[in-house]
């Protein structure tokens, strides 16, 4: 049986990678939940969300599709047949104040469909992710 490594240097060693497995997470999310045959929004609705995403990268900011974060966390037991997991620590949301709600009057039923839309792509990122980190653990 293969040793264990040490937890510290495992989650370093998983971090030193969570960019790249992120990046391509994110590909396969948007591709799953806006590309498919059911898609979370409408066409008008992905075309509001990219007029704020473009809005805020004009800003100065990273846009809507670049500020969800992830981390990596231990399972905090022993017992735990994972390790290590991932969370998302930052979901993109709309919000009163955004760009776009001012500038085009977002009504409160299209924001919150929105931002569901948006929890639900950063959620499935971070289950995307969290089976790269299983793999990851298992050949470590």
């Amino acid at each position: 049986m293969a040793e264990i490594p040490d937890e510290r240097q495992l989650v370093l060693r998983a971090r030193s990678r969570l960019d790249q497995w992120t990046k391509r997470a994110r590909v396969e999310a948007y591709a799953e939940l806006f590309d498919g045959d059911d898609p979370l929004l409408s066409t008008e609705e992905m075309q509001l969300l990219d007029a704020l995403d473009s809005e805020l990268e004009r800003e100065g900011g990273d846009g809507v599709w670049g500020t969800d974060q992830y981390g990596i966390h231990t399972a905090g037991t022993s017992r735990s047949d994972r390790p290590l997991g991932v969370v998302c620590v930052y979901h993109p949301q709309i919000t009163k104040d955004s760009v776009l709600r001012g500038a085009d009057d977002l009504d409160d039923e299209t924001e919150e469909r929105l931002n569901t839309a948006l929890w639900q792509y950063s959620e499935r990122v971070a289950t995307i992710i969290e089976a790269k980190l299983d793999e990851f653990v298992r050949q470590s």
